[in-house]
């Protein structure tokens, strides 16, 4: 068989780094393996092997970086296949540098390796966090390196960004199971809630570490987390926890049910909240119909989301349509709720819409009288 005379430069990466790789695997005959499976002349893969050993001798001279007290963090691995880079999108594997074990990604993504036992050390956290009960006890307490090894039973992905920390993680279908831990958490993060909202936030983000929103599985505890942390943030990050959690609770409960109602309400909120008028509009939508069909057409809370419709719609720029809709909100909530205050809300926004279209147009007729509802009683 006729071999290639020339290789680019990447080629000869990607087949010294297989060389390293099969002889930290303990390999027979690495040099010869890698030559056949690439097609490659063994003698210049060895050539290749020996200047790229050539180039980093001067760098052995570094001192030997410090190793863990726990010395089984500093022996695992991540199981095969689990590990990619966020950037490339590539498989990483492990490598044997003068900086030590490291994982790293083929040609031609040119990123910075990362430092293999800092890697095992964040994943192990993660699923001793929220998966201890699957780890074996080995030791005591449980190392994070052994539970990295037992990573593959709760993670199908773990997507690497550019430091051992910045990772983004997808759970296994499988481990949304509600951990009594996490439960007690949520709980306490609510109960916290308004005594002292700083420290519930950080309950609640401390819970979501690891968890990457747009593609980790349903999961009950999970979703009720992500949905109640994106009452506390704002912005696209408020709007990514919402999308999980309305996700996840329409998957595991069904579209009407009242926590995935409540989700829904959460969702359209962050959008209205982010300037995303239209999106928010149609949730709103979605919702009021089904508040209608589950807890009546004069609910208190269906026409409490009708009223927030017309402003949405309002917001969008169709001042006639949000008047007249919000008036006739008002109209249905005074009948089937007298006294309600919500009612004396409402007008007020109806007062406000109705004078900003005086301001625009002043010399409308009976704008006011057309949307003049009946006096709230006092």
């Amino acid at each position: 068989m006729a071999f290639a005379r020339k290789y680019p430069p990447d080629v000869i990466t990607t087949a010294v780094r297989q060389v390293e790789a099969a002889r930290a695997a303990g390999q027979r005959g690495p040099v010869s393996a890698v030559a056949r499976d690439l097609h490659i002349d063994r003698r210049l893969l060895q050539d290749w092997v020996s200047r790229a050993r050539a180039e980093a001798a001067p760098a052995a001279a570094c001192p030997t970086p410090p190793r863990s007290s726990n010395t089984s963090d500093d022996a695992v691995l991540l199981p095969d296949g689990l590990l990619y880079c966020r950037i490339c999108q590539q498989l990483m594997t492990a490598a044997f540098t003068c900086a030590g074990l490291v994982y790293d990604c083929p040609p031609p993504c040119r990123r910075t390796p990362l430092d293999a036992v800092a890697v095992a050390h964040t994943v192990g956290q993660v699923v001793l966090r929220h998966a201890a009960h699957l780890v074996p006890a080995l030791t005591h307490p449980k190392g994070t390196g052994i539970a990295a090894a037992h990573a593959h039973r709760v993670l199908t992905r773990i997507n690497a960004g550019t430091h051992p920390t910045d990772l983004r993680i997808t759970w296994h279908p499988t481990a949304g199971h509600p951990r009594p831990a996490l439960v007690k958490q949520l709980r306490l993060a609510r109960q916290l809630a308004t005594t002292d909202p700083y420290r519930a936030h950080t309950i609640v983000r401390d819970m979501l570490i690891g968890i990457d929103p747009t593609t980790t599985a349903s999961d009950t505890i999970h979703a009720e987390a992500a949905h109640y942390l994106a009452h506390l943030i704002h912005g696209d990050a408020a709007i990514r926890w919402a999308e999980y959690a309305h996700r996840s609770l329409t998957h595991l409960h069904g579209p009407t049910a009242p926590l995935t109602l409540a989700a829904t309400h959460t969702l359209a909120t962050a959008h209205r909240k982010a300037g995303h008028h239209q999106r928010a509009y149609r949730l709103y939508h979605q919702l009021a119909d089904q508040l209608a069909a589950t807890a009546g057409p004069d609910a208190h809370q269906t026409l409490a989301v009708r009223a927030t419709t017309a402003l949405v719609l309002g917001d969008l720029g169709h001042r006639d349509a949000a008047r007249t809709l919000l008036a006739d909100t008002i109209s249905h909530h005074r009948r089937a709720h007298p006294g309600h205050p919500a009612t004396a809300r409402m007008a007020e926004h109806l007062d406000r819409m109705v004078d900003q279209a005086l301001v625009h147009a002043p010399n409308a007729v009976d704008l006011r009288r057309s949307c003049m509802c009946p006096p709230v009683p006092r």
